[in-house]
């Protein structure tokens, strides 16, 4: 079969101002008929007029009596009025109707009963004085609401006091999501190699969902040209935009570009932009169709560039703008020339800066946009954004959850992960942003003051301490607190069973002993290296010394798939994969902490948490770890 090839690129504006000038939705926008008490954030269709009066009958306004109000004229302190009842004064509830005749209401509380008979008065009361009268709300034929209108709670109110059941809205653009691939299989199936969740399509269908429209998932599409040409064919017939998802790259079994130029118009192949640069855009039978690549970050970034101005240019309403925040950078962030990057990044404010720490870039990643709190959009223009760099970060959580982070930047720990979790059970309102660059790299960030605390296990190979020569060395004049968190075990991490007979740090100079290590600056890869120079093992003699992991959680994951043979690494994490632990060393893991922001509310919770006895159990729980000093302040 011929290959595909990509079409020119375009830059993102260029293709989307491209889907645009094809893109004809109908004209009035589709609406539909429903019932008020529906309603609740959908767009009116037309303009809503009032059919009764609200309220439609003069009514009293409060408990009382209704007279008239000329018969109270010559009430006085000195000559009080004797009205009779009910001629004169007829008792009412507060809603009541007024009496045919009456035109005044008197408050319970300013009548002087006379017995059954009469009330008397000292005060002569105006017309209408606490009356609501007819229309005083709403008056009939009145505009309720006009056209393009966002329906709110108080909205329904008014609707039905002015008459109104039923209403015109907007049709919410139905939007299709066809799944493709072989290799796709349904969430709950019995996996198989080369099996991959199905899951984008309802990730995808969420966010149309959450953009005022109607994700209509279709049944997953094998690599086929004939059977996605009859998907196509049927989400046609019922949805207003069609995606489908994967195979709009140039592979041999990518046909979405292939079906959309033969069943329509082909208008783009390829759009400047990272993650999603394989996005492909159509027009099929007058309908935008869009192919949208499979990664599950490159689709999420393809599918807001793309589909959710479609959707809002169907509804007839403008695109709501992102919440953006202005975020200091702390470390460069290179990018090539010819793509707008999307960098996901997390953010918390410490002191007066925000800072965006950026995760994973990888288009395969879905938990990096789960654990992003803003995107940083880099120029395709630009070969990236230097350390220090103020820049705009548009938000994916509220500017009150940013306030209300503790900033962690270093060392990774699987205690973290913890105590995130019992910070967000005791403090819903507090949030951990945690970032791995390792205990160095922490140390950086709080000497820049971009960190609140950081998390720390470095060795001094001379004197067997950890931690606070590289305090005193790296971080003169920053006034910092050491508190202990716990004592943890680190060792090699092999294959259930010890298939290769590994037995201690000095087969790792043995030939064919693929190894996965730690990034530079780590206290983990500071360790390995002081033991192999007391062992007299060259690094350049181990394979896989060069290949690196930022968590010891990822350190595991490659020798549980067989990618590498052993890793170094605390315990907790080779028991949560199962492998197998040979001990090396017991390390002391800390928090160093900003001594300024000691008093800072969410880092003082943060430190009753650690001081608590249900988190030391839980740590103790994992394996390998000693909580005995658990929350003590460390000294040099």
């Amino acid at each position: 079969m011929e290959r595909n090839v990509y079409l020119d690129k375009k830059p993102l504006e260029e293709a989307r101002n491209l889907l645009f000038s094809e893109v004809h939705f109908p004209s009035p926008r589709p609406w539909e008929e429903m019932s008020v008490e529906e309603s609740l954030g959908r767009i009116t269709a037309k303009p809503v007029f009032a059919p009764i009066s609200s309220p439609h009958f003069h009514a009293s306004a409060m408990d009382g009596y209704a007279v008239r109000s000329d018969e109270t004229y010559q009430a006085s302190e000195r000559e009080p009025v004797r009205l009779k009842i009910p001629d004169q004064a007829v008792p009412l509830d507060t809603g009541d109707p007024l009496p045919s005749g009456m035109n005044a209401v008197i408050k319970v509380e300013d009548v002087q009963p006379i017995g059954e008979e009469a009330i008397e008065i000292v005060a002569s009361v105006p017309p209408w004085n606490y009356v609501r009268v007819a229309g005083e709300d709403i008056v009939v034929t009145e505009l309720i609401l006009p056209e393009n209108h966002r329906i709110r709670p108080c909205d329904l109110g008014a609707l039905l006091a002015g008459g109104i059941t039923c209403l015109p809205v907007r049709r919410r653009p139905r939007v299709a999501v066809i799944p493709t691939g072989d290799e796709l299989v349904e969430p709950g199936t019995q996996l198989k190699s080369g099996d991959i969740i199905e899951f984008n399509s309802r990730v995808l269908c969420a966010y149309a969902q959450q953009w005022e429209g109607e994700g209509v998932r279709f049944p997953i599409v094998k690599d086929s040209y004939e059977d996605l040409c009859r998907a196509l064919n049927q989400a046609l017939e019922t949805c207003d935009i069609v995606t489908i998802n994967a195979g709009s790259s140039a592979g041999r079994e990518d046909f979405t570009a292939r079906v959309i130029g033969d069943m329509g118009k082909l208008l783009v192949h390829g759009v400047s932009i990272m993650p999603g640069k394989p996005t492909v855009i159509g027009i099929v039978r007058n309908k935008p169709v869009l192919g949208i690549p499979g990664y599950p970050v490159s689709a999420i970034i393809s599918f807001q560039e793309f589909v959710r101005p479609l959707m809002y240019e169907f509804l007839g309403i403008p695109r709501p703008a992102p919440k953006k925040v202005k975020a200091l950078v702390p470390r460069n962030i290179p990018s090539r020339l010819g793509n707008d990057e999307y960098i996901r990044v997390k953010l918390g404010k410490v002191g007066d800066k925000i800072i965006a720490s950026p995760l994973s870039r990888g288009a395969a990643v879905i938990t990096s946009l789960v654990k992003a709190d803003g995107i940083i959009k880099i120029s395709r223009f630009s070969e990236g954004i230097n350390q220090g760099e103020i820049v705009e970060a548009e938000l994916l959580r509220s500017e009150e959850d940013i306030e209300n982070s503790v900033v962690v930047i270093g060392s990774h720990d699987l205690t973290l992960d913890l105590l995130y979790t019992e910070l967000r059970r005791r403090y819903p309102e507090l949030t951990l942003s945690s970032t791995n660059v390792g205990s160095m790299g922490g140390l950086m960030a709080l000497k820049n003051r971009e960190a609140h605390l950081a998390g720390s296990h470095l060795l001094d190979t001379e004197t067997g301490r950890y931690n606070f020569s590289y305090i005193e060395r790296y971080l003169k004049g920053v006034e910092v607190t050491v508190v202990h968190l716990a004592l943890r075990e680190q060792g090699l991490f092999i294959p259930k069973g010890n298939p290769k007979g590994i037995e201690s740090l000095k087969d790792l100079g043995r030939k064919g002993l693929r190894f996965v290590n730690r990034q530079k600056g780590a206290g983990t890869r500071i360790l390995l290296d002081h033991r192999l120079k007391q062992l007299g093992i060259d690094p350049s003699c181990i394979e896989g010394y060069d290949r690196v992991e930022y968590t010891h959680m990822a350190v595991a994951m490659a020798v549980a798939s067989a990618v590498a043979d052993v890793g170094l690494g605390v315990m907790a994490a080779a028991r949560a994969l199962g492998l197998d632990f040979i001990p090396v060393e017991q390390e002391q893991y800390d928090l160093i902490i900003l001594k300024r922001f000691l008093d800072h509310p969410p880092v003082a919770k943060l430190l009753e948490v650690i001081r608590s006895p249900s988190f030391r159990e839980q740590v103790a729980a994992l394996g390998g770890y000693d909580v005995s000093r658990m929350g003590e302040i460390a000294t040099p």
